[in-house]
Formats: C-alpha cells, structure tokens, sequence
C-alpha cells in the first residue's frame, strides 16, 4: 500500500532523476517526490540516464541496479566521468559486498529493496544537506575556507579541489571526509568517527563502507594510490592525512 505523502515547502526546488525500468515503480517514486516538493525527470534505462544526467543536471539521482542492458553500476562509473552528482542507488540485494560495490563505483548511499518512499525522502535530504553544508564547522572547530596542502588546494565554500591547477573531482561525501582529514593534519580518526561525519544513524556494520571511500578518494588525490602520501592507513585504528604535507 502506498503511503500517504506528508507535505512541505521546500525553499529552492530540487530537480531528482529518478532511473528505473519498470514503470509502476518510477510512478510511484515521482508521483511521492513531486507531492513532498522535489521536481522529478526520468530514465527508463541506464543509456537514457547518463543522457539526462548531462541535459538536465540534476541535484541527486536514484538509480535501481537491476537494469538491463547498461546496468545501475555501469551507469554509475559513466555518470562519474562526466559529474560528480550525488547518486543513490536502489538494490535488491542485501548483502554487504554487493553494497561496497555501489559505493567503490561511486554511489553515495544506497537503499535496499522493499523501502519506505519517506525513507527514500528523509535519505535524499540528508545527501543534499550533505552536499549544501559541508563548509560547516567540524567537531567544534572552524575548518578554513582554502587549505593547502602539498600540490593540492581545497576550496571549502566552493567544494572545489585543484592539483596543479586541474580540478579533481570527489563526490559530496567523498569531498566531506577528504575535508574533515585535510583540516586536521597528523590527527588519527576511525572509521567511526568519519562515518558519523556524514551519516547520523552510522552503527559498526557500516564502518567498512569507509575503506571503500577512501580507496576511492586515493585515487583521485594520490599520484600512485597504493602508495598513498597524504591520506594514510593507521593500523588497526582508522586514517589521517599526513602533518609532514607543506
């Protein structure tokens, strides 16, 4: 049974793309999102989202998995070339490895089937909040607007990084645990700590998913990732970015 919307107003319209092959359930998704205030586009197929991903620049896309032909995590990887959007992905599978794999691809969260459409909302907000206030102060303390660090410059307010001069591309979460490491050098946070950086309701069986970030994060910011320089592995306890980076 669908449930009844509750209704707000939303300051600024939010455009979602919603990316799903069976129609009934793409309905039911927009026809939930449009009555809580979000603006929604479709894709029928992961070829039509990575079109609509560039035409209509979306603020966030739900992306299911099971797809045929161009599958949700195939989707995910191409969007990933061309936009760091945030993406959250709808599965059927339950299993843990089968959601690190969504998030090694570049996913920002994940829900697994069957879900509340207010579930579905509530973790859309807390992905664009994400995204909208990752300037904000971190642990009691006032994380500079730039910050630079060897050859890289993070731009805080503008959720910027540059190498070089060339810009690197994190997805929102990435970026807000790349910041929380960055702002405090030689500081040692585990993986519950940054887990709880971005996600409120974080519990130990999440805490892997923040290796797979990093990993991810190390490839775009390290020049060899397996041998990191600035983010490194504490042992056992978690991760810091290096104090010995001018």
């Amino acid at each position: 049974m669908l449930e009844q919307p509750f209704f707000i107003e939303l300051e600024i319209m939010t455009k979602i793309l919603v990316v799903d092959d069976e129609e009934k359930i793409r309905k039911m998704i927009c026809d939930y999102l449009d009555a809580v205030g979000f603006e929604t586009v479709i894709a029928v197929d992961g070829i039509e989202a990575i079109t609509q991903a560039v035409v209509e620049q979306p603020d966030l896309v739900v992306l299911d998995i099971m797809m045929p032909g161009l599958d949700g995590l195939d989707c995910t990887r191409r969007i990933r070339e061309k936009s760091p959007v945030p993406i959250i992905m709808v599965t059927a599978k339950a299993e843990e490895a089968d959601k690190l794999i969504g998030l090694e691809v570049g996913a920002d969260d994940y829900l697994v089937k069957p879900f509340s459409l207010k579930e579905l909302a509530a973790r859309i907000r807390a992905v664009l909040r994400r995204t909208a206030t990752v300037s904000q102060t971190k642990n009691d303390e006032k994380i500079k607007d730039i910050i630079i660090a060897g050859d890289l410059t993070l731009n805080v307010e503008k959720m910027s990084l540059h190498r070089d001069g060339e810009r690197l591309e994190l997805t929102s979460v990435q970026f807000e645990i790349f910041t929380l490491l960055i702002s405090s050098p030689g500081r040692v946070f585990t993986r519950m700590q940054l887990l709880n950086s971005f996600q409120q309701d974080a519990f130990e069986g999440y805490e892997r998913t923040i290796d797979v970030h990093i990993k991810n994060i190390r490839k775009v910011v390290e020049r060899i990732p397996s041998k990191p320089v600035y983010i490194q592995t504490v042992w056992g306890t978690g991760y810091r970015f290096s104090e010995e980076i001018s």
